[in-house]
């Protein structure tokens, strides 16, 4: 792996054309997506500002120019009519390159539109003389021309009574209420992950420290929370965030985790109190940081994309200079006392062929490189391996046993390993059994919901040449698969 000094991670991008022949060379690469966003040359991480505005879809995210490392970061800008099909804007927040608040990067954060104008809230990473670390929380305006405006003073800095690490602002408007919270991910002092809230009548200015956020029995969940949010779906609230440095059960060696818990939030005690456990947002093995649109009026539902990837691991494309895509859109809604996740109706708008099914003689189907797999299945054990030799060897097994009620996920089978420390299983109990499979393959990539949203798992993969098949080796499942179309028109755009 690559060594990078902090000179090169903390390059200034003076000009495209210097990241023109990496543009060139890792467009050819294999493994970009067809139908995922995914970062124009180097890397990408966090959605950032997920909003509908100026009737369209506006989502940033986290872009490092140089390479699949996380140095100096902007903010790339996407938008989208139907959250399928996207366009590239190009960059729109840029770090300043003198002694600014963000002078090391424009990090993580979240917006709000009011009238012709969006808000951007970004956490400024600036390093002093002696590459101190000091956090900031910035405003930029972007006006009807795209182009953001900064906000010569951040909102405000780093609260002395917690460390470093306090990041990721998240914009919260309460229609009850005539002031906006914002709330920060942070750190104690003795290495507890918090939230910390701040609240104002102005989304501009007079912002003041509100406090803490309390959430009784989850005190001890991990050394750091990033991207918290506090969602309202369907009558409850639902507090999401990232807890880090912890291993959980079931979840192998990772030691970063995105989830969330149901409860009810009192803004007068900034109080969430907890109605459940901390569940996983997605249980395979490569999603982080999910951003939830910021001011859809249905409130039934969110709207749910995350980067599908982790912190502190590296990918195969990493030797290609780039890493990073974000995952489809999702739906969300409240059952129970879970969130469900869908992938949203508008996607069968890619569905381009629909495939009939012949079988080579090991009982194995191709597996196109972009596609959409179906299955209703009837009750009782089932296994179904995705890409597979021709024999129908190895690849990534999906297996259900009926009489555990539970599903398993295994992508030891591929011929390309990575991050074997986190584990090379994921499983999820089901307990009504297995009854619908839907499944969206790209290139380098496969999201699998079980069960109408019961349980998703999100996981990068990266085929050979040799791995492009499929068997339903056991159980009665009736099998539909659709070709996909391109999502998002690849170009140089900066």
């Amino acid at each position: 792996m690559r060594e990078w000094t902090r000179e090169e991670k903390y390059r200034y991008l003076k000009d495209p054309q210097e990241v023109k022949e990496l543009y060139d060379r890792i467009s050819r690469s294999r493994y970009r997506q067809t139908f995922h966003n995914q970062a124009v040359t180097g890397l990408m991480n966090d959605p950032n500002g997920f909003v509908w505005f100026d009737n369209r879809w506006h989502l940033f995210y986290q872009w490092c120019p140089w390479g699949a490392v996380h140095g100096l970061k902007y903010w790339y800008h996407i938008v989208s009519k139907d959250l399928v099909t996207w366009k590239n804007l190009g960059v729109c927040l840029l770090p300043d390159e003198a002694d600014g608040y963000d002078n090391k990067g424009a990090y993580s954060g979240s917006a709000m539109p009011i009238g012709d104008k969006m808000y951007l809230y970004y956490t400024g990473n600036h390093r002093d003389e002696d590459y101190v670390r000091h956090a900031y929380t910035c405003l930029a305006r972007l006006g009807p021309d795209g182009w953001p405006e900064k906000y010569p003073l951040p909102l405000f800095g780093a609260h002395p009574d917690y460390t470093e690490h306090q990041r990721d602002p998240k914009i919260i408007a309460r229609p009850d209420r005539d002031c906006y919270y914002i709330i920060i991910g942070a750190q104690s002092k003795d290495k507890r992950g918090v939230v910390l809230v701040y609240q104002s009548d102005d989304l501009q200015h007079g912002w003041t420290f509100a406090g803490e956020l309390k959430v009784p029995g989850f005190e001890h969940l991990g050394d750091m929370w990033e991207c918290p949010s506090i969602e309202h779906i369907g009558g409850h609230d639902v507090l999401m965030f990232c807890p880090q440095h912890i291993t959980l059960p079931g979840r192998g060696g990772s030691r970063n985790h995105n989830g969330y818990i149901m409860g009810s939030m009192d803004w007068d005690t900034l109080t969430f109190t907890p109605d459940g456990q901390f569940h996983v947002l997605d249980f395979g093995f490569d999603s982080y940081a999910a951003a939830c649109a910021n001011n859809i009026e249905d409130v039934d539902k969110a709207i749910l994309i995350a980067w599908m990837g982790l912190p502190d691991v590296s990918y195969p494309t990493d030797f290609e200079d780039w890493s990073g895509c974000l995952t489809l859109p999702r739906e969300l809604t409240v059952r129970g006392r879970r969130l469900i996740q869908r992938p949203l109706p508008e996607l069968k708008k890619l569905r381009d062929e629909k495939l009939e099914l012949k079988a080579n003689d090991a009982g194995c189907f191709t597996l196109p490189e972009a596609c959409e797999v179906e299955l209703d299945i009837r009750p009782g054990d089932c296994e179904l391996d995705l890409f597979t030799d021709v024999h129908g060897e190895g690849g990534v097994s999906i297996s259900y046993d009926d009489g555990e009620k539970e599903i398993t996920i295994d992508r030891s089978g591929m011929e390309i390993q990575f991050n074997e420390s986190e584990g090379l299983s994921r499983k999820r109990p089901l307990e009504n059994g297995l009854s619908h499979l839907r499944i969206f393959v790209d290139r380098s990539s496969v999201e699998i919901f079980v069960n109408d949203g019961d349980a998703v798992f999100t996981s990068r993969v990266f085929p050979t040449d040799d791995e492009h098949y499929m068997r339903v080796k056991t159980g009665d499942a009736f099998t539909r698969i659709w070709t996909l179309k391109p999502a998002v028109k690849e170009q140089f755009l900066i």
